[in-house]
């Protein structure tokens, strides 16, 4: 398979996924657990939706209850986010996902060289290697082999993700 078809499959893939996650989220909120529909909350609670913060890392959001919330890659590249970073979620009664990050960590700058291995792009920085986000090569236009600046939590050694912040 081609790869750009690959590239395709995954995005419609993580798009099913995070309209699935809507979809049992919304279920759950308009259910009680014997099956029946609830009545409804009180107004303001029904316009404000369901909070949920957790942990992003790299890819999705981790909540309190170990669940993955998918994370549009377009905002987690365009916003930078960073493994370790505490969001908020927001799930409007309509089933909208609505992230806002509310806890960044501790962060560090550094440069290195773009690798792709197995349909997977990486940044080697100092010997290790970051994933990076599909998203943000695409949106920087980045090509294999080029110096990229990016953002990596500073204290945490085993973190495995980076967020681009430019091509060099």
């Amino acid at each position: 398979m081609p790869d750009k078809q690959l590239r395709r499959l995954k995005t419609l893939l993580q798009e099913a996924e995070t309209n699935l996650a809507a979809a049992r989220e919304l279920l759950s909120s308009v259910l009680s657990e014997e099956g029946e529909v609830m009545a409804p909350a009180a107004p303001s609670a029904s316009l404000e939706g369901k909070v949920v913060e957790g942990i992003f890392d790299g890819q999705v959001m981790i909540g309190p209850d170990n669940r993955n919330y998918p994370v549009p890659s377009n905002y987690a590249s365009k916003s930078k986010l960073v493994e370790g970073d505490v969001l908020k979620l927001t799930i409007t009664p309509e089933g909208n996902f609505l992230y806002k990050q509310i806890d960044p960590v501790a962060r560090r700058n550094a440069v290195g060289i773009l690798k792709m291995r197995d349909g997977v792009y990486f940044v080697d920085v100092e010997g290790k290697d970051f994933r990076v986000l599909l998203a943000s090569v695409t949106f920087f236009r980045l090509k294999v082999g080029e110096r990229v600046a990016v953002i990596v939590p500073s204290e945490n050694a085993d973190a495995s993700w980076a967020a681009v912040e430019m091509a060099l």
